[in-house]
């Protein structure tokens, strides 16, 4: 856009014609659009990832507790046969389990709350500085 602002002269050395001030912006406006609409995509790809992956690391967790349950009532049955050596193992199982589950389930949630919102924040803000400079170019040419 900085180019429309500080292009003051047409081809031929007067002042450009406002058709030709109307090209330009056009131009460059739907340059403008295609490049902002890219970022917010590639944007929006990432954060998909990012909640992807902690979507999985979720069912991770909860498959592994499942498992430490599982293993807990073997556990359980396991006391009541009060065989020493088997219940302890069982439960050393279980709770390994129970702790790989929570690493997991944690590691999800940093990955989901890496993707929320899942407003494009960076394209955004490119967007909202390119209306200001448009809004001081057409202000300042206002004033010329």
């Amino acid at each position: 856009m900085a180019d429309v602002a500080n292009a003051r002269t047409s081809r031929n050395g007067s002042e450009p014609s406002t058709a030709e001030l109307v090209q330009r912006a056009t131009e460059q406006v739907s340059r403008l659009v295609r490049d902002e609409l890219a970022l917010a995509r590639a944007e929006l790809t990432q954060k998909g990832k990012h909640a992807g992956i902690g979507i999985g690391l979720f069912g991770g967790g909860g498959a592994l507790a499942f498992y430490g349950l599982g293993a807990l009532v073997v556990t359980a049955i396991l006391l009541l046969d009060l065989v020493l050596p088997a219940w302890a193992a069982a439960l050393i199982v279980a709770v390994a389990l129970f702790l790989v589950a929570g690493i997991l389930a944690l590691v999800g949630k940093k990955q989901v709350s890496r993707a929320v919102p899942p407003m494009p924040a960076a394209a955004v803000r490119s967007l909202r500085a390119d209306v200001d400079t448009v809004a001081a170019a057409v202000k300042d040419r206002g004033r010329a």
